[in-house]
């Protein structure tokens, strides 16, 4: 059905990055301030990045847009882009963020700040670079030259969210996928976030871990005594604590609570990450291969296992200590889960081993409702034929194995397509561990954005190109 070849969209692609265009588009949409953790002062910005840029790059693609207001007020609003064009092929539905996380203007070194693109050799920095308005450019370019190869069509119908809060935990965006389920609908998920194993690397993730915060808490008086009066006589807190802590994660970072343990490893998802590689780049921390769970590689403790941790512990005055027992002692905690974990009965078992073992004065208790970094986990599984069919694709494409990650480390708003509108996933990110995002110097890979477009191209094309009635 194709005018055109596929070779001609790959190399548009390549012109798209090559040529300068997207980094022209990339630098006018960085400019956006979409802060989203500033809602709902910030909440014009937001809007303003979805009507003046997003939602005219997508009319000019003959995409129909809606914005749509949070349906939990003082959220984030979403954009809805929507492109019919043959009943009966299928629908790919694509997704970005376009806000993004605290600017620290004060910390940059690079450039003008974060509010301004800076090219320093192979690397394009400036906040959201690579997170996530470089990768959702990339994905609406490669359609652009699909398109425009094809002589005016796709091949399939197309959907495409880009949302703005995100950074603020995806708010409001599940009720409002409940809300408008036939507005949403597709049959798969192919969208771009995250950082690949390797930069040079294609990486597909089927799915994300869940997170679950909660607090340790032993409070044993009302105040403070004087720790040469009182020392051997009263209870420390924090010694209690970081003891009850030891029965919970042994000294090699091993989980030594059943309940909290990841369901074991499915055959598919071993044979997807035997041959992935953890590399966080130059940049990078290295590994330590003495940590985590046994009998496990590295691959396999981040992508297919359930890890704790503690992001904080306080007790007494840090900074200015004082000599006296502290009256109390917290730890900030976090469980990061693979799908299949029962993350409802985390916190109960958690209270019953330390009550179990003698330390009934700490507490699980759940944490301040600003901090309750609750997240699903979700996966689709790695022999699902749109996920057979997309690692063909890449991998024509490249010219390499893609690495099939079964879910990623991190956690995204994953189980709104998968629970809720009940749809494989696929994501295929553009970035790499050490770009920084998140930080002060949040920077793009250029060789990486050009391989990025080259297989979302390739993708697009081997969509409109071939049968997929097998697929859906």
């Amino acid at each position: 059905m194709s005018q055109g070849t596929r070779g001609g969209a790959i190399e548009r692609a390549r012109t798209y990055v090559e040529g300068g265009r997207f980094e022209t588009e990339l630098a006018r949409r960085v400019a956006f301030r979409t802060e989203s953790q500033k809602l709902p002062a910030s909440l014009p910005e937001l809007h303003r990045y979805l009507d003046e840029e997003i939602a005219p790059a997508f009319a000019r693609l003959g995409f129909s847009t809606r914005v749509f207001d949070n349906p939990i007020a003082g959220q984030a609003p979403v954009l809805l882009a929507s492109y019919v064009e043959e009943e009966g092929r299928p629908t790919v539905l694509g997704y970005g963020h376009g806000d993004v996380i605290r600017g620290l203007e004060d910390q940059w070194t690079k450039g003008k700040g974060p509010w301004e693109t800076a090219r320093d050799g192979e690397r394009l920095y400036g906040r959201g670079t690579a997170d996530n308005k470089g990768q959702h450019t990339l994905n609406m370019a490669a359609l652009e030259v699909v398109r425009a190869e094809r002589g005016g069509k796709l091949g399939f119908n197309a959907k495409f969210i880009v949302e703005m809060g995100e950074e603020a935990g995806s708010k409001g965006l599940a009720e409002l996928a409940a809300m408008h389920k036939r507005d949403f609908a597709a049959d798969v998920l192919i969208a771009s976030d995250g950082p690949r194993v390797k930069p040079e690397r294609p990486t597909m993730t089927l799915g994300c871990r869940g997170a679950i915060n909660f607090d340790l808490v032993c409070d044993l008086r009302d105040g403070g005594h004087h720790s040469g009066n009182w020392g051997g006589l009263i209870a420390n807190p924090a010694l209690i604590l970081a003891n009850a802590l030891a029965v919970i994660v042994g000294p090699t970072g091993a989980l030594l609570v059943d309940a909290l343990k990841a369901p074991p490893m499915s055959a598919a998802v071993k044979e997807a990450l035997a041959d992935v590689e953890v590399d966080g780049g130059a940049d990078g921390p290295a590994v330590d291969p003495w940590w985590g769970e046994p009998g496990h590689t590295p691959a396999e403790r981040v992508y297919g296992s359930n890890v704790f941790h503690v992001l904080a512990f306080t007790a007494g005055t840090p900074g200015r200590p004082v000599n006296a027992v502290p009256p109390s002692a917290v730890a900030n905690c976090q469980l990061r889960f693979v799908a299949g974990t029962d993350a409802d009965a985390v916190m109960p078992a958690l209270q019953r081993h330390l009550d179990e073992r003698g330390f009934s004065r700490v507490k699980v208790m759940p944490p301040p409702a600003v901090n309750d970094g609750r997240f699903a986990a979700t996966r689709t599984e790695p022999d699902h034929p749109w996920v057979r069919f997309v690692a063909a694709s890449l991998r024509r494409s490249s010219n390499a194995k893609p690495a099939i990650v079964p879910q990623m480390g991190g956690s995204i708003c994953n189980d709104v397509f998968t629970d809720v509108l009940g749809m494989p996933t696929i994501w295929i990110p553009h970035s790499y561990a050490s770009c920084s995002q998140h930080a002060p110097d949040e920077h793009i890979l250029m060789p990486l954005s050009r391989s990025a477009i080259e297989v979302m191209a390739g993708l697009y094309w081997d969509i409109g190109e071939g049968d997929t009635t097998g697929l859906r």
